[in-house]
């Protein structure tokens, strides 16, 4: 190349270095909501979780909790900063990748600032030191959730949203994540929280239980449960089974006689939905008037003892119906929580018919009767999610479209569900389009009729 040649590359080199100046890269902020217009504050924006690793420990006398938070995530977008959920805890040591960053609260906001900005599509780690004294969401139309101090513990449990009340979260069942727990508490209290139980270590008057949950799971479903149980540990299936019943009900009362049915139960569920989807099972009682609903909490249900005046199995099969639907495919807006609450409602249906009850058909009919048609299955309305529409309604649009698309497809069609969905999220629209691919069918009057209509479809 030429003394003219140099000087024309230079000048190339320059005018690229001036375009490269001219599209630096703009960090900044990551959204305060996951953009689901039920609840527009719920989760965040900016980044996806991979996992959540929780180191805590609880004084149950004092009612305070304190420990630290690992998170690993991926920006996607280039963060200048990035909120988590947080309520009643305060933040007093955060990093970035190591380096130290600012947290300030803004309510229920936690809003991190790192050092540098995160690049789109880097991995990065937050780890948070917090502490305080953890409380509940005060919900009046829903019911309140989050942190509840028991006489001998605690309980952390609630639906659409908990776990902010005792980790710094991305509170969405959009952006699920692998979750671990190491929790501390006094010699003699016990504690059961999600997933594959692991070593536990006494030291000074303090016992160290730990959890893990490898699939990834929505922030709602997390939970620990803390006080005095009697827990029972086998295997079901090559699979750890605990459940945990509270020694303040009866040894062989109708929690634990319903809780020994939870095998047995997964089994005919796993026949129906395909295989059981999580490493652990089990179940736990909680004996506390204040909770008098049942939860689906990843691959150990939560039950309020209100369920167990008597035997009640009902009521087991419908929340592991769930660890299929609404657990390992998880919502991706709470407007589609017909499709956790509708299979659940029918598994309860399949299982009385399976268990020597009431037949599907018959228990179809009679909900037919008594249902009010001018409200919708799907999209019911924030204030609405746990209405009758979503779960009665919603088991009769599964028993309708097992009548339009015949026994052979519609079983099919749940196995290609769970199956090509587990382990993520589904939504109403592509749950339609598995139907009519599996079938072979066009649904869409059907579904238009059966999930919104505002009469009753024609039987």
């Amino acid at each position: 190349m030429g003394r003219r040649g140099y000087a024309l590359a230079a000048v190339a080199l320059l005018l690229i270095s001036g375009c490269r100046s001219s599209t630096a890269t703009e960090f900044r902020p990551g959204a305060e909501g996951a953009g689901d217009p039920y609840f527009p504050k719920y989760g965040n924006g900016g980044y996806d979780v991979a996992g959540y690793d929780l180191d805590l420990r609880y004084d149950p006398a004092a009612g305070t909790l304190a420990g630290r938070a690992t998170i690993t995530a991926t920006a996607t977008q280039d963060l200048s900063r990035l909120d988590f959920d947080l309520a009643h805890l305060t933040v007093s040591k955060i990093t970035v990748d190591g380096v130290a960053a600012t947290a300030s609260a803004t309510g229920n906001e936690l809003v991190v600032t790192p050092a540098t900005g995160i690049p789109e599509g880097r991995g990065f780690t937050v780890v948070a030191e917090y502490g305080g004294t953890p409380g509940l969401l005060e919900n009046k139309t829903l019911g309140n959730g989050g942190w509840l101090r028991t006489r001998d513990g605690g309980v952390a449990l609630g639906q659409p949203e908990s776990a902010s009340t005792w980790y710094p979260v991305n509170d969405h069942p959009s952006d699920k994540a692998t979750f671990t727990l190491a929790m501390t508490v006094p010699d003699g209290l016990e504690v059961i929280s999600n997933g594959v139980p692991g070593p536990r270590a006494t030291k000074d008057g303090w016992t160290t239980w730990r959890w893990s949950e490898a699939a990834p799971m929505a922030s709602y479903l997390s939970t620990v449960v803390i006080g005095q149980y009697r827990i029972g540990t086998s295997t079901h299936g090559g699979k750890p089974m605990i459940v945990a019943v509270p020694e303040s009900l009866p040894e062989n009362g109708p929690a634990a006689r319903s809780l020994a049915r939870t095998g047995e139960i997964t089994d005919y569920l796993a026949s129906v939905f395909g295989p059981y989807p999580f490493d652990a099972n089990g179940g736990v009682v909680v004996d506390d008037d204040r909770i008098g609903y049942a939860l689906e909490t990843q691959s150990r249900p939560v039950y309020g003892s209100t369920f167990f005046d008597k035997a009640n199995p009902g009521v087991v099969a419908h929340e592991l119906a769930h660890q299929w639907f609404g657990d390992s495919v998880a919502l991706t807006r709470w407007r589609d929580i017909w499709l956790n609450e509708g299979f659940a409602t029918y598994a309860e249906w399949l299982w009385s018919e399976h268990d020597g009850g009431k037949p599907a058909q018959q228990q179809f009919d009679t909900t037919y009767a008594s249902t009010d048609w001018t409200q919708p299955a799907a999209d019911p309305g924030p204030d609405r999610i746990f209405s009758d529409a979503v779960y009665e309604r919603g088991a009769l649009v599964v028993h309708a479209l097992r009548r339009t698309i015949g026994d052979e497809a519609f079983f099919r069609l749940l196995k290609t569900w769970t199956s090509e969905r587990g382990n993520g999220n589904g939504d109403t629209a592509q749950f339609i389009a598995t139907a009519e691919k599996v079938s072979g069918k066009d649904l869409d009057t059907f579904f238009t009729a059966w999930l919104t209509g505002t009469t009753a479809p024609a039987l």
